[in-house]
This record gives structure tokens, C-alpha cells and sequence, in this order.
């Protein structure tokens, strides 16, 4: 049997998570992302931004407005190669 690992969070801070929508929230969290489950506006169902996972509630995922884009990490490694 394997398990997942979970990487500990930081210390809680107040910060400003931005969904897919726009829509930003200001919460104490010391998590690198948020789920945000309650899809309470009318385009949560249609938005690109929501994760429907099999046999769990859909959810966004709500992200720091410091943190990087999930991809930037591809796009640095890019520009290397077309150096």
C-alpha cells in the first residue's frame, strides 16, 4: 500500500487567493492553494477553471495572487532551450 506524503504548510498569513473566475478571497492560510467548494455563482458550473474528481464534490482551485502560474516553471525552461 503507498500513501501520499502531504508537504507541511507555513506559518498562517493573511493572503489573497484569486480563483479561475477572478473572484478574490482574503483568508488566514498557510497553504500553497485553496479548494473552493461551495460554487455559489452562476458560472461556477460552466467555468474552465472547475475540477469535477470522481466521487468527491467539484471544486476550484484558489491561488495565491503572488504565487507563479502552475506552467512558469515550463516557460523558464523554454526560453533555455530555444537559447
Amino acid at each position: 500500500m503507498t500513501s501520499k506524503k502531504r508537504v507541511p504548510s507555513r506559518q498562517p498569513t493573511e493572503t489573497t487567493f484569486r480563483a479561475g473566475c477572478g473572484r478574490e478571497w482574503r483568508v488566514m492560510s498557510g497553504e500553497a492553494d485553496l479548494a473552493y467548494t461551495e460554487q455559489a455563482f452562476p458560472e461556477c458550473l460552466a467555468c474552465p477553471h472547475r475540477v469535477e474528481p470522481e466521487g468527491e464534490p467539484p471544486f476550484c482551485t484558489l491561488r495565491p495572487l503572488t504565487a507563479r502560474h502552475p506552467f512558469a516553471g515550463l516557460a523558464d525552461w523554454r526560453s533555455e532551450l530555444d537559447d
